[in-house]
């Protein structure tokens, strides 16, 4: 008798909206979600080909089977030993700087994609340029919790959980956990999580800054689909240099005075396409009493 076996599905899963709402699915439940190498591969070509169409202005990043993500599939790497001796620089071409052992996937390098650095959960050094919404559903932690802090907001379900649980397994946050986290819940915050690796629930990070808004079991992915219809209503090249301006400011500036001037050098710029015709609708009646039924792509 012949048997058939069913192929694997896609661990990550990517559609698009007319609209303009780009969904990525971490598809992976039998493993929580856990990125192994070729999952950090595809994420990565996710993001980048979201980046890419200029059609699609929000990303929805959600995981099935009630979890988000618990982090790098640690499966995967207790199957490798480390090496005896370090990497040499002519065996590695790669931009990494490390001088890991490590012999298992590809988890300690930089690797360059097109350009950008690959983190070993995939997109987690990228600074996306257009809005990323998290839909956070049971577990977001270790690397799991690092590519939440990707998104600019985190809808978690009120029994989520988001924590740094690889401190118990000797894994160091290498995903741009010790640089996000920080700048998004403040130092002491952060060291409070990193360090003891404890489990920090819906409601406590909310309040914490964490999670931007906390809702029912199972509604997450709902809420961050209508926070993504506002956001493509919006004119897209205001909201995105104030965006962009705030990265810079947190992140990349050398100085109070340097951000000042990267926030009004490119806020400029999208005076004359988007906020004079704005200001004429404004004048003409639109939007008064902070009303938001008037969004409208210029």
């Amino acid at each position: 008798m012949t048997t058939h076996t069913q192929p694997e599905p896609k661990s990550v899963q990517i559609s698009t909206s007319t609209e303009g709402i780009t969904t990525i699915t971490l598809n992976r439940p039998y493993r929580r979600n856990a990125v192994d190498g070729p999952t950090a591969q595809k994420l990565t070509d996710a993001f980048l080909s979201f980046e890419a169409d200029q059609s699609q202005k929000v990303c929805v990043l959600h995981g099935t089977g009630g979890t988000f993500c618990a982090g790098f599939d640690l499966h995967e790497v207790a199957k490798y030993e480390s090496q005896t001796q370090p990497h040499s620089q002519k065996e590695d071409d790669s931009s990494s700087t490390s001088s890991s052992t490590y012999n298992g996937p590809r988890i300690a390098t930089h690797e360059r994609v097109q350009g950008r650095n690959m983190g070993p959960i995939g997109p987690s050094r990228m600074i996306i340029p257009k809005p990323v919404i998290a839909a956070v559903s049971g577990f977001a932690v270790a690397g799991g919790l690092e590519l939440s802090l990707i998104a600019d907001i985190r809808v978690a379900e009120e029994d989520a959980i988001f924590g740094v649980f690889c401190r118990r397994w000797g894994v160091p946050l290498i995903d741009g956990g010790t640089v996000r986290l920080q700048a998004i819940i403040g130092l002491g915050r952060a060291l409070d999580m990193i360090l003891t690796g404890r489990a920090v629930g819906a409601e406590e990070a909310l309040s914490m800054g964490l999670a931007n808004r906390v809702v029912g079991k199972g509604k997450a992915l709902d809420e961050a689909m209508r926070i993504a219809r506002q956001l493509v209503r919006f004119p897209q090249g205001c909201m995105n240099v104030d965006r962009a301006s705030c990265y810079h400011a947190a992140f990349e500036a050398g100085s109070f005075e340097g951000a000042l001037g990267f926030e009004y050098d490119h806020g400029v710029e999208v005076i004359e396409q988007e906020s004079l015709k704005g200001a004429a609708r404004f004048s003409a009646g639109a939007g008064r009493h902070g009303r938001f039924d008037c969004e409208g792509n210029i």
